[in-house]
């Protein structure tokens, strides 16, 4: 059996052996016999040498061989071929490559005469490594010398701006590029549209791609991939239709970014759709595209179709794992995540950061606390995975959700580094389920400093209060919310009904069919009222008599997908409904019953997790 080791070891000679006769076929030259033709300094040698020498220069570049460049920057040297422009660009080129800048750099400056592509190759160099600053420094440096520059300096000067959000700098070079005629171009363009897609200008990199004459596979795949960022899913998958219909080949960003929308959505049939067009793109094989694949079946309640994309891929690699992994644990498959926790380990892969995220949270969604602190100390010990701030997160939502609410306030006072929104806002919603108004207030200030314009943190800590009927401290909460002008977050359903999504809110009235939907509602009520429901109006947490609140539970947003659902989707189809906020005891409740009554497996998503019922259970077992 091969090791590891020789493997690698035989890889690199792959690699360098090419290179390595380059140099023997170099140094016979430069020591043979002084009768020879071709000299070290010579000019024959300055004729001979450069296209060897550049072959060399590429190989390296391309396989980051930064010791074997070094060695041939030697020879240039030695062969007196420093005063070659082209050979200088090649040696800036090979060092950006592999990553030493500084040697590009000292290039760079030591060349006696520059020409545009120097100064380009440096630019793009500078801000493919990271080198923001640097490389918009060297683009201002240019403009000061009075050099004259291309569409290719100012897209590669975008790109650094991109990386760093500069929307100022950017709207400079855009107003520079309309001055010299360089906007409509479409590498400056497509760099234009993905600095303002990164900035949150979504509207200004709409207006960009409309305007360019000429658009390339990387302009849309750009454009629908800044949708995808922007959360405007909708918008992504329209893009991307657009992009069929033109005949426009696509690419393996544009296809994983429609996958993502459809992910967003939770637009299944429209997942399937994009999914069926892998075979005839070629990407099927695509790991990043597969993992975009399992996310997208997970977050649209298809676990099991995301686990027969999994099994079906040959070769995995950490992302796949962890695409797997984190599909299961947002789904409460606890057991699944172990199980597949140590099967990768045994398969020769390392958990990594995002590999814990996902099994502490499968701990929290089920209260497995004892298995949850195993995990954490295994992710330091076995390890050597740094806990961050999601791990210390996770940690927190399982103390708290499990009732071990101090427990979880010790541990936020203990983390090395500063506490986040979210750890308050666990500890919160844990003193809401387990009402503990002390900690309840703590965690609500700490809230309001870090995040005064959320009104969901106002909205929790008036839940707390109106929880153990104190509605005095409840009043007092909203009249601040209200004075303060905040919005608060409404609750929204919806449900895909043959390549449609059809939306509710509490006591719609819009929906086309709503009047039919309110009728069939009431039988159903009747119905489940039959086989033992009944109303929790505990869970209705306004300052309300019980018929109103009998009113206003009857026709939460989940309540009204439901049923549109049982009316529309055949009788043996699942029932996907996906819901922004957290679902409601009463309405978790009316799904476990539904779900008897009709025999129907019913999924709900919710803001934290799914919920699948299926013969008047629920797979969060009650702990959610």
């Amino acid at each position: 059996m091969i090791s590891m080791r020789t493997l690698r070891r035989r890889n690199l000679e792959g690699i360098y052996c090419p290179v390595r006769n380059y140099y023997r076929h170099l140094s016979a030259i430069a020591n043979g016999p002084q009768e020879s033709p071709v000299t070290v300094g010579s000019e024959a040698a300055r004729d001979a040498y450069p296209p060897l020498v550049h072959e060399i220069l590429q190989i390296c570049a391309g396989t980051g061989a930064p010791a074997e460049g070094k060695a041939c920057h030697a020879h240039i040297i030695r062969f007196g071929l420093t005063a070659d422009t082209l050979t200088s660009n090649m040696l800036i080129n090979m060092y950006s490559k592999c990553g030493l800048l500084d040697c590009a750099g000292k290039v760079f400056e030591e060349m006696p005469e520059r020409s545009l592509v120097s100064w380009n190759t440096m630019i793009g160099s500078l801000a493919r490594n990271g080198e923001e600053q640097e490389a918009l420094g060297l683009f201002l440096q240019m403009q000061r010398q009075g050099n004259t520059f291309s569409e290719y300096t100012v897209s590669s000067v975008l790109c650094a701006c991109a990386a760093k959000c500069a929307v100022f700098e950017s709207k400079q070079l855009h107003a520079l590029a309309v001055k010299l005629a360089m906007n409509l171009n479409v590498y400056v363009g497509t760099a234009l549209l993905d600095v303002y897609t990164k900035s949150s200008l979504i509207k200004d990199a709409s207006s960009v791609f409309e305007s360019l004459p000429e658009r390339s596979d990387v302009t849309w795949s750009s454009m629908v991939a800044g949708y995808v960022q922007n959360e405007l899913f909708e918008e992504a998958l329209v893009l991307f239709h657009r992009a069929k219909r033109i005949g426009l080949e696509q690419n393996q960003f544009t296809v994983s970014s429609a996958i993502c929308a459809c992910a967003g959505l939770a637009a299944l049939i429209e997942g399937k759709q994009v999914h069926a067009l892998l075979s005839k793109t070629g990407f099927g094989s695509n790991i990043f595209i597969v993992s975009s694949l399992i996310d997208m079946y997970a977050k649209c309640g298809s676990i099991r179709e995301a686990y027969s994309v999994f099994e079906g891929m040959s070769e995995r690699n950490i992302v796949l794992w962890n695409a797997m992994i984190s599909g299961f644990a947002r789904h409460a498959c606890s057991l699944e995540v172990m199980i597949l926790f140590e099967k990768m380990q045994q398969m020769g892969m390392f958990p990594s950061e995002v590999t814990y995220v996902s099994v502490l949270t499968a701990c929290s969604h089920l209260g497995l606390v004892e298995n949850g602190k195993k995990y954490f100390n295994l992710m330091i010990a076995e390890h050597n995975v740094s806990p961050n701030v999601v791990h210390y997160s996770c940690m927190v939502d399982i103390l708290g959700r499990s009732g071990l609410i101090i427990e979880a306030y010790d541990l936020i006072q203990k983390i090395p580094f500063g506490v986040t929104a979210s750890m308050w806002g666990s500890l919160l919603a844990s003193c809401r389920i387990h009402g503990n108004l002390d900690l309840a207030e703590v965690a609500a200030k700490h809230l309001s400093e870090i995040e005064p314009n959320n009104a969901g943190n106002h909205i929790l800590l008036s839940n707390v209060y109106a929880a153990n009927k104190k509605w005095e401290e409840v009043a007092r909460t909203r009249k601040i919310l209200k004075e303060s002008e905040l919005k608060k977050e409404r609750g929204k359903s919806w449900i895909e009904i043959k390549d449609k999504v059809h939306s509710f809110m509490v006591g719609e009235r819009k929906h086309a069919r709503i009047d039919e939907i309110y009728s069939k509602l009431d039988d159903l009520v009747t119905e489940l009222k039959i086989m033992g429901y009944k109303a929790e109006t505990e869970h209705d947490l306004h300052c309300v008599g019980e018929s109103r609140k009998h009113e206003l539970l009857r026709h939460h947003s989940e309540k009204l997908a439901l049923t549109f659902g049982l009316m529309c989707l055949p009788s043996n189809a699942p029932i996907r409904i996906m819901k922004n906020l957290r679902i409601c005891g009463d309405c978790h409740a009316f799904m476990k019953i539904s779900s008897s009554c009709r025999g129907r497996e019913i999924i709900v998503r919710d803001k934290n997790r799914f919920h699948h019922f299926k013969n008047g259970y629920c797979s969060c077992r009650e702990f959610w």
